[in-house]
């Protein structure tokens, strides 16, 4: 174990030992280090701190030269939200297109895998999986990164997923707790609401999170939403009925729980992150995520300060403190007896396979079957109806099938259309008009996200399929608008994998 630095007393140890923090550059700064000397027990990683796995290898050692036992953790859902591949797109489909397989031995696996190649770089906690039902199609956060709408999906898959990312020596944050699926708010922006009853939650909101709990999962991240049959005045995140009456006494759960970003608008906008911290960790938190946004040495003291500053004014139980530290350095105890990660024994591959069983692929009445559909053999138009990127997500990761097709029918050209200004319709037929335009005599290959949600994507798709009935149609989100185009082709995520699925099917080009 690391030697802390004589100079530090308890009180400010354990104030920094519950702070998950941030920061820039690919390399740990000099005030990253200074504070593991000092008691910080985990650092936060992000997209902006990888270039490579070899470089991500270098920098977790680079960190536990400082502190053998640091948690490094990640948010490294695979499909959508990827760290590891942020700037190429994931390897490994996300939540929804393994619930659309149902096959829980292949989520497994899928998760196995993902967590040897992070225990392979130094990540030993994966702020993941989503737990989330997806009960709302609305949802503007959710979506694809959940199971799906079933909840007892969710549940086994939720259960299967967390086994498997933890045989692979890396501890699984099962989050949002108590369940962001019923909302239409991104708590990244405002406070989300749920207004359901305690039963309609217990049934459906808790029951992935009951499955993990059951399945070991070594911590839970709570949401910033107000649930108001829970706690009618504070976000679960900052709520002692929520987090100690619920989660710990009703559900029996005694691992760790760590905060969503305290920097999202939800806790930040009404409560500021240092009154919101001190608020959390006193409802029953053990650690504080912040650095998403958040990321530099001033915002570290500012927190280590307040839960110090709330412990010395009687504000914060100095027990319920040193509690919450505990739990941290027994995770890092946990990760530390892992060891390091086997051999792949599902073949490295597994996530391209996953994806190309969740493809759903259907055709237009009366254009035949996706049976006798005659794949492309000449470079088409990729129309990508793109809208605003979920900040889950983030804008840098790339997503669609054209890079795919690419490489599979050189000579491929793209565009990419947005709903710009003025009406939703005006703005979807004018997108639909330009992509038509632009694709001249070429076959469209149409790829839209949650066409459901957008309904000038909606309007776009009516304007192309109007003048182009041929056009083939990819919905890389939630799949809820009814199938249309000559070929329709459900991946249900926008993983790179996912696009290779869907380029296949396109091409006819056997999987290689």
């Amino acid at each position: 174990m690391t030697t802390l630095a004589s100079g530090t007393d308890t009180l400010t140890r354990d104030a920094l030992t519950v702070l998950q923090p941030g920061f820039t550059g690919t390399t740990a700064p000099d005030w990253l280090l200074r504070r593991l000397g000092e008691g910080l027990a985990s650092v936060g990683l992000f997209g902006r701190n990888i270039a490579s796995p070899g470089q991500l290898a270098a920098l977790t050692t680079q960190l536990r030269a400082e502190r053998d036992d640091v948690l490094v953790a990640i948010d490294e859902e695979g499909g959508d939200v990827t760290r590891l591949e942020v700037r190429s797109g994931s390897s490994f489909p996300g939540n929804h297109a393994l619930g659309a397989v149902d096959d829980v031995e292949l989520t497994h696996q899928v998760a196995h895998e993902l967590g040897r190649r992070l225990a392979s770089c130094g990540v030993n906690l994966n702020w993941a999986p989503s737990a989330d039902v997806n009960s709302d199609p609305r949802n503007p956060v959710i979506g694809v990164r959940s199971f799906g709408a079933d909840t007892e999906l969710a549940a086994r898959h939720t259960a299967a997923y967390v086994t498997g990312l933890q045989s692979a020596g890396v501890a699984a944050c099962t989050k949002h707790f108590p369940g962001h699926g019923d909302t239409a708010v991104d708590s990244h922006h405002a406070l989300p609401r749920i207004d359901v009853s305690a039963d309609v939650l217990a049934e459906r909101e808790l029951a992935p999170f009951r499955a993990a709990i059951a399945a070991g999962t070594r911590a839970v991240m709570s949401a910033h939403i107000l649930v108001p049959a829970l706690d009618p005045d504070r976000p679960a995140t900052l709520s002692r009925r929520i987090l100690t009456g619920l989660l710990r006494d009703e559900l029996g759960y005694d691992g760790l729980i760590v905060t969503d970003g305290m920097e999202m608008r939800a806790i930040a906008g009404t409560y500021g992150i240092e009154r919101g911290s001190v608020l959390a960790i006193a409802a029953g938190a053990d650690a504080i995520c912040v650095g998403g946004g958040l990321a530099d040495d001033a915002t570290v003291l500012r927190l280590r300060d307040a839960l110090v500053g709330a412990v010395r004014a009687g504000e914060l139980p100095e027990e319920r403190l040193a509690e919450a530290a505990d739990r941290v350095r027994a995770l890092a105890r946990w990760a530390s007896a892992a060891g390091s990660p086997a051999e792949s024994t599902h073949g490295t591959e597994i996530g391209l396979h996953a994806a190309r069983r969740a493809l759903t692929v259907t055709a237009a009445p009366g254009l035949g079957s996706p049976d006798t559909f005659e794949p492309l053999t000449e470079p088409p138009y990729v129309a990508a109806l793109t809208p605003v990127a979920n900040i889950a997500v983030g804008d840098e990761t790339p997503w669609g099938v054209a890079a795919e097709l690419i490489h599979l029918l050189p000579g491929t050209v793209t565009g990419s259309f947005s709903a710009g200004d003025g009406p939703e319709n005006e703005a979807g037929e004018n997108a639909g008009r330009a992509a038509l335009q632009a694709a001249g005599l070429r076959r469209i290959v149409a790829v839209v996200r949650d066409e459901h949600r957008h309904p000038w994507m909606a309007s776009a798709l009516d304007a192309l399929l109007a003048a182009r009935p041929d056009t083939i149609v990819v919905e890389m989100g939630v799949p809820q608008a009814a199938p249309r185009g000559a070929l329709h082709i459900a991946t249900h995520g926008a993983a790179r994998v996912c696009g290779r699925a869907a380029a296949e099917v396109i091409t006819g080009v056997p999987g290689v």
